[in-house]
């Protein structure tokens, strides 16, 4: 039998805990207790509240599972050392930013304000990823170094070769085709391929890398220059007459007769373009997609048989016997730039990449380097015997041909330059220099052959699978065909200044509207004047309708008074600068101070 301070409860699996009914006299007893320390009591309830929140209360899943982005408590319980993203260094962020920031609009044009910011940050989450996936790329470029107190550039290539690995010592080789040179030389964007065309009719594709003949033809006439189309299945050839086109097994698919005496070539690979330059003064582009003529230009300058492409911006660079170096485009029959050069005529132009230098040189034996952005020269040397042949690198080499010597220099547009980086000599007069993308290779065109030479930090050592893959298969060489075609820029694009094209001609713009201003008698763009509407039951009173129009009068003078505060604080600040220029100037002494009185 149970005692009378127990409560006899059965308590169910199913059911909580049940509490026993409380007694009166035990809420007596438990008054005299807490009497006692009521100070203590008042501690353990509150401290029972939060134990009894804590259990209730379920922990946030995000925080439980990765709390370590704010310097927050792992599930380890320790805190992160390195909370949030990881830095990325601003050179490596600036080296792939796209564009600056645009000038948003007002309030008025909200939805065009939202796409400006909705685009600004994509580029500019697109502009970090590259920079923190650069980190991974797996290769680096590199340089020779001599030991201490010797040149590099009288160490011999077939040291380079025996010190090297054995894939890369294989990369030095000599052709001996001394029965058809002079040859001209010519790889393919992925550098895979290399195309080697003979002054006396001899046209040969190789895959170079596993030493693999694709084709060995012989065009039974003089042979001025070859040159690869947008994919090593297919290469022209500028023969005596005309512009031959052949594929990659030797078969003629095209004869145009309308590229008569062609000299020198070159393809535009993202317009789809062949630019040829022709004896009788003749600059002409051939659509390689359409097998059309763009246009044909007079040069009016005579023979051209020095020719370069911009590849930053496809202007095409000629070089004139007056000393002079012209700038073209397919969109103007007349020159964007001319430029006097040397004081004889030029033999060779190259431009690097970034399309910022060009460097030529002329008869007079000087090599001049020009900041094509300011159309100024930076540096010239003086070659005793002058170079024939100009090639530049992916990383910024220029290599330089005099007679059979071949001269690679280093760093020839930011410090003076007094050696070679590298030389090496040939067995015969160079004819045609041309550097191997994505490889330290150089290749050399001369009288008795070909020459493969190993130039140390010469190539890109990272290359862009979606661009120019040289491990492409077939099938992935059909589809980026396919994507190119599609992505094919046109030639009125072609501009001197590519950045150009995202910007709107203002003037032209105003001019067309005033004109349509006129035929139509009034401002279609102009806002419309704000009429009230009217409301019903008595609330579109004279009153009302007069407050909803000043409540919209103000709008319309906020832009008008926001520039005029933007200009005031513009010439205020153009003002404070002059002043200080002149407090800047009046604090120098002058030798002509003594004199005052």
């Amino acid at each position: 039998m149970a005692s009378p301070g127990e409560g006899t409860v059965k308590v169910s699996h199913v059911e909580k805990k049940k509490k026993p009914p409380a007694r009166y006299w035990q809420g007596a007893q438990e008054a005299g207790k807490d009497a006692n320390n009521v100070g203590k009591g008042r501690e353990q309830t509150a401290k029972g509240l939060q134990e009894k929140k804590a259990k209730t209360q379920k922990p946030n899943k995000r925080k439980r599972e990765g709390g370590g982005r704010d310097g927050k408590k792992l599930i380890s319980g320790r805190s992160d050392p390195f909370p949030g993203p990881a830095p990325i260094p601003e050179a490596r962020v600036q080296k792939f930013k796209r564009k600056e920031k645009m000038k948003r609009p007002r309030r008025a044009h909200h939805k065009l304000r939202n796409i400006i910011v909705r685009s600004e940050e994509a580029s500019e989450m697109a502009q970090k990823q590259a920079a923190r996936f650069d980190l991974l790329l797996p290769e680096d470029a590199g340089f020779l170094e001599g030991d201490e107190g010797e040149d590099t550039c009288t160490i011999s290539q077939e040291d380079i070769a025996e010190a090297v690995d054995i894939t890369s010592g294989a990369k030095y080789f000599n052709l001996k085709l001394s029965q058809f040179g002079p040859y001209r030389v010519d790889y393919s964007k992925t550098g895979r391929h290399l195309l080697l065309g003979g002054r006396r009719g001899h046209v040969a594709c190789i895959d170079w890398q596993s030493k693999q003949l694709m084709c060995e033809i012989n065009v039974m006439e003089s042979v001025t220059d070859v040159k690869w189309l947008h994919t090593e299945a297919m290469y022209a050839v500028a023969q005596k007459k005309w512009l031959y086109i052949y594929d990659s097994n030797g078969i003629e698919l095209h004869c145009i007769r309308k590229f008569n005496d062609v000299l020198r070539m070159q393809f535009l690979p993202y317009h789809f373009l062949l630019a040829t330059a022709s004896a009788t003064g003749f600059l002409q582009y051939l659509d390689v997609s359409v097998g059309k003529e763009v246009t044909a230009i007079c040069t009016k300058t005579g023979r051209l048989d020095v020719m370069c492409q911009n590849p930053y911006n496809a202007i095409i660079h000629l070089g004139h016997p007056n000393g002079t170096v012209t700038l073209w485009s397919p969109n103007q029959k007349e020159a964007l730039v001319k430029m006097l050069c040397h004081q004889g005529a030029v033999r060779s132009v190259a431009v690097d990449k970034t399309g910022l230098y060009m460097v030529t040189s002329g008869m007079d034996k000087k090599l001049k380097v020009y900041d094509i952005r300011a159309f100024k020269p930076l540096k010239s040397y003086f070659l005793p015997a002058g170079a024939s042949c100009l090639s530049l690198s992916q990383r910024g080499l220029l290599s330089a041909a005099t007679g059979d010597i071949v001269q690679v220099y280093r760093d020839v547009w930011r410090a003076p330059v007094t050696k070679p980086y590298m030389a090496h000599r040939v067995q015969g007069t160079v004819w045609g220099l041309h550097f191997c993308p994505f490889e330290d290779v150089l290749g050399v065109g001369h009288a008795e052959g070909f020459t493969s030479m190993l130039i140390p930090g010469a190539g890109e050592p990272n290359f862009d699978g979606l661009d120019a893959n040289p491990y492409r298969s077939a099938k992935q060489r059909q589809e980026w065909e396919v994507k190119a075609l599609l992505e094919k820029i046109q030639p009125e694009l072609i501009t001197l200044n590519p950045d150009e094209l995202g910007h709107i001609d203002q003037a032209t713009f105003e001019q067309r509207h005033q004109d349509r201003v006129q035929a139509l008698g009034f401002d279609p763009l102009a806002k419309e004047k704000f009429i009230p509407k009217f409301k019903k039951k008595g609330r579109s009173s004279t009153g009302g309708v007069e407050r909803r129009k000043k409540q919209v009068a103000h709008e319309d003078q906020r832009e008008i008074i926001r520039k005029t505060v933007e200009d005031r604080m513009k010439m205020e600040k153009e003002r404070k600068e002059r002043e200080k220029k002149m407090v800047a100037l009046s604090s120098q002494k002058s030798a002509l101070d003594r004199f005052k009185k």
